[in-house]
């Protein structure tokens, strides 16, 4: 067989597994946005299989052939074929140690845990979660036992989400941060004079018009309705299945319109990274964001530095009020600015203010890193989450809901994410450090001409899905590493102008 042979048949081969892949979004998206109850042990069975399946490909004996016969031909491969063998080699290297069965049982276990979750969460009831939590844990243990790590053991789930991420690094990277936000949140607190309470986000608003609102949204920022979809679940996500069909979800609260508002700005900001990579990797294993720190730059782009802009405000404002009536007609685009900017220390991640969020980060990475470093007793885990969030925000839950509960990511078995929302601030910042060089950003917001900010993202870092790796994406863009500097003097500016400090 020669060598053009060889790379037809690799590439039918991935093929077969991404489909497996798309399956298992399927079922995902089906059980998260209201699957019967009822049918979780069937629908675990069925994940269980075809997670296996497609492990399995990724693993074995055929793909280590593949790997060995094209890589030493590198030179002579084209970069769509380089990619996917790259992220091949990546998930071989990673994984093939992992036996196929314990896969299988962990991945029921995962589509158990989310239903299991979303009840004790309704119900304030972190003890019925606790167990499938130990579960979860015992086996990413288990994971990393087989897979190896250097120096620290939550290093090879922190790589998983963005390559070459380590402990030592995101100490670093939080550290800085730290050093920045907490003396500025302490002037803000010093200099609040309480004019801006933004008591009018309380007023109720319908469903009906929240759904309005985010098809506003949508439309206006570039959410190609033909190629997605919106729908409602317990906590937003993204879901693709390529670029041709992206769906994300958001969650109603009446009496809280901002929360839908900013949850759909951020998984547009997602959708639209997946919707415009190139046609040539369309419908392959590169056709999909390279990390979930760059994932995770576009949907803070998107939700804070486009969204809590003063000119996106002007920008949507008429048309928001039309949608909102007269319950809102008091309130100008000025006065929806500053409220959408108001820091306050909170409760709930995805509802926090721009300068406070990263210390929910924080309090996340500091007890992953625990549970990755000691055994811990998960029936410990409320207390711990209690007093670091006393520790970094200065406030307690008083329930777990709105505590350890919070968020669905550790029901998925995504140990090693949530650094990622950090990251995708900074590498966010950067990005819009460049931007600002080649187009007039806050002119284009204010006009609604959204494509030209688009084409840029697009041009840049969209179009390449997993065709780079994370490191030349950023390099590309500021000819530099992921530099958390741009992302402390953008909050400094941005705050300090907000609070005239």
């Amino acid at each position: 067989m020669n060598l053009e042979q060889m790379i037809k048949r690799f590439k039918i081969y991935t093929d077969r597994f991404n489909a497996l892949q798309q399956a298992l979004n399927l079922f995902h998206w089906d059980i998260a946005i209201g699957a019967p109850k009822g049918g979780t042990n069937s629908h675990a069975k069925y994940v269980g299989i075809l997670s296996a399946e497609d492990f399995s490909m990724r693993v074995s004996d055929e793909m280590k052939n593949f790997l060995e016969t094209l890589e030493p031909h590198w030179d002579s491969l084209d970069e769509i074929t380089k990619a996917m063998l790259r992220i091949c080699r990546r998930d071989y290297d990673a994984f093939n140690k992992i036996p196929v069965e314990e896969m299988q049982k962990y991945s029921e276990l995962v589509s158990k845990a989310e239903p299991v979750w979303e009840i004790s969460k309704n119900n304030n009831d972190f003890a019925s979660f606790a167990p499938i939590l130990d579960q979860l844990l015992q086996y990413q243990n288990r994971f990393v036992e087989y897979r190896g790590y250097e120096k620290h053991r939550y290093n090879t789930l922190l790589d998983d989400y963005e390559p070459g991420m380590t402990v030592d690094k995101l100490d670093i990277f939080f550290e800085k941060l730290k050093s920045v936000i907490v003396p500025l949140l302490k002037k803000i607190t010093e200099k609040d004079d309480g004019k801006t309470s933004g008591v009018f986000l309380n007023r109720r608003v319908s469903i009906a018009k929240q759904r309005l609102i985010s098809e506003l949204l949508m439309r206006k920022i570039g959410f190609d309705m033909d190629r997605g979809m919106l729908r409602e679940s317990a906590h937003p996500f993204t879901d693709d299945f390529g670029k041709n069909d992206v769906r994300i979800t958001t969650h109603y609260h009446e009496n809280a319109f901002l929360s839908s508002f900013y949850s759909v700005m951020h998984e547009c900001g997602h959708a639209i990274y997946e919707q415009n990579t190139m046609d040539t990797i369309a419908d392959t294993i590169l056709d999909k964001g390279v990390s979930m720190g760059i994932h995770e730059s576009q949907s803070r782009f998107y939700e804070n530095i486009i969204g809590r802009s003063e000119a996106f405000w002007e920008s949507i404002y008429y048309e928001l009020i039309i949608i909102l009536g007269d319950d809102f007609k008091d309130v100008s685009a000025r006065d929806f600015f500053l409220a959408s900017n108001i820091v306050k220390p909170s409760l709930i991640r995805i509802e926090a203010d721009e300068l406070t969020y990263c210390l929910h980060i924080m309090v996340r990475y500091e007890i992953e890193k625990e549970l990755f470093s000691n055994s811990f007793n998960v029936n410990e885990l409320p207390g711990v989450w209690n007093a670091k969030m006393k520790e970094y925000l200065g406030i307690e839950p008083q329930t777990y809901s709105e505590g350890i509960l919070q968020d669905i990511h550790w029901s998925g078995g995504s140990f090693g994410y949530f650094p990622s929302y950090a990251l995708g601030n900074a590498y966010a910042a950067q990005i819009l450090h460049t931007m600002k060089k080649d187009i007039a950003i806050d002119d284009c917001i204010r006009s609604s001409d959204f494509m030209s900010i688009q084409k840029w993202l697009t041009e840049k870092i969209h179009k390449y899905g997993s065709l780079k790796t994370p490191a030349e994406i950023i390099r590309g863009i500021s000819g530099e590493e992921l530099n958390a500097e741009y992302f402390t003097i953008y909050l400094q500016d941005k705050f300090s102008a907000l609070y005239d400090l």
